[in-house]
């Protein structure tokens, strides 16, 4: 650990260039993200170690700022082409600062720690950090006193379905006209099965017959599958057998006269039910597995006692339908005052 100078005494900073830290251990992990405001399944550990095995570039960077014995904060950072950035930027729908970075003088340590391992360093770049966050706040301090400018790059909508507040509203989404008259169809016609999984066991032999499905979801559109890449088949397979024992995964299976005919790839995590990653046969779309496949996971979100079914980044009309609350996510970017 190479360590920097905070201008508080009792926080000391260092900089590592692994996620496989002896020190930071997902207890300690869990610690510092515990105190943080942004605490999703894409700042637990393993998806931040599954992402860089898969996607990783340039260099790594692990910055943590610890009190004694306790990891207060953590930046899990990569540098590439001159410019800093999350590790998860790039298909994780919240990023953030891991821990507590309000304290004075932890956040203004975490970017000077950056900037003297990286001299000319071009600057930072924090996609997707919920507006809920403190973070966009503290940016703008640290960079006044660094010297930077703080510049807001645009915000994103992550429409979600209040849970907690009402469990009324989940019930009322469950029963649409559209999604329950579409789940009748298919009764009427055969035999609708569901199943929800969150074992790495009972996950990975479906996945290969979730890729495949998806590529034909998306074959003849704008938008091809990113299954069509090896290197994302690669990165759901490690996630899943990686993430297997945390608790977190869920994977559904809509299954018609034992065929699938959708599912979903996705997350419950500390309450939240999270809409990620779905996939349905195209062949039957005037059927609508897909609104088949979305009642039952807010019904699966329901008995799990979510307090929110999260809809994820993006704004599409079928989301609108469901959502009765609309978070934004920002994207800061620091950068030398000229």
């Amino acid at each position: 650990m190479n360590a920097a100078v905070c201008t508080r005494p009792r926080i000391r900073v260092g900089v590592d260039t692994t996620l496989d830290l002896p020190t930071l251990t997902a207890e300690a992990w869990r610690a510092a993200a515990a105190r943080g405001d942004t605490w999703t399944v894409f700042q637990e550990l393993q998806w931040q170690r599954c992402w860089w095995n898969s996607y990783g570039r340039g260099e790594l960077l692990v910055v943590s700022a610890w009190s004694g014995a306790n990891a207060v904060a953590v930046a899990s950072l990569f540098v590439d082409g001159g410019m800093a950035f999350f590790v998860g930027s790039g298909g994780s729908d919240y990023l953030d600062f891991i821990g507590d970075v309000s304290e004075p003088g932890v956040m203004e340590a975490i970017l000077e720690s950056v900037l003297e391992r990286v001299p000319g360093l071009l600057g930072f770049r924090f996609y997707h950090v919920p507006e809920a966050s403190r973070t966009g706040a503290r940016l703008r301090e640290a960079a006044t006193r660094l010297g930077h400018e703080c510049i807001d790059e645009g915000e994103l909508a992550a429409p979600a379905l209040d849970l907690g507040s009402s469990a009324q509203a989940g019930r009322d989404a469950a029963r649409k006209n559209s999604l329950v008259g579409h789940e009748r169809a298919f009764r009427r016609s055969g035999a609708l099965t569901v199943r929800h999984m969150n074992s790495s066991d009972d996950i990975l032999p479906r996945l290969d017959a979730f890729f495949n499905q998806h590529e034909r979801r998306w074959q003849d559109t704008a938008h091809p599958s990113l299954f069509r890449d090896p290197v994302n088949r690669a990165f759901y397979r490690g996630l899943t057998a990686g993430a297997g024992d945390e608790g977190w995964l869920r994977f559904t299976t809509v299954m018609f006269d034992d065929r699938p005919i959708a599912f979903h790839f996705g997350f419950s995590h500390r309450g939240s039910y999270l809409w990620y990653k779905p996939s349905f046969e195209i062949d039957l779309a005037r059927w609508s597995p897909g609104e088949v496949l979305l009642r039952q996971l807010l019904l699966a979100a329901m008995h799990e006692e979510a307090r929110v079914f999260d809809f994820g980044l993006g704004d599409e009309a079928f989301k609108q339908r469901f959502a009765n609350r609309v978070p934004l996510v920002r994207t800061w970017g620091l950068y030398p005052r000229r």
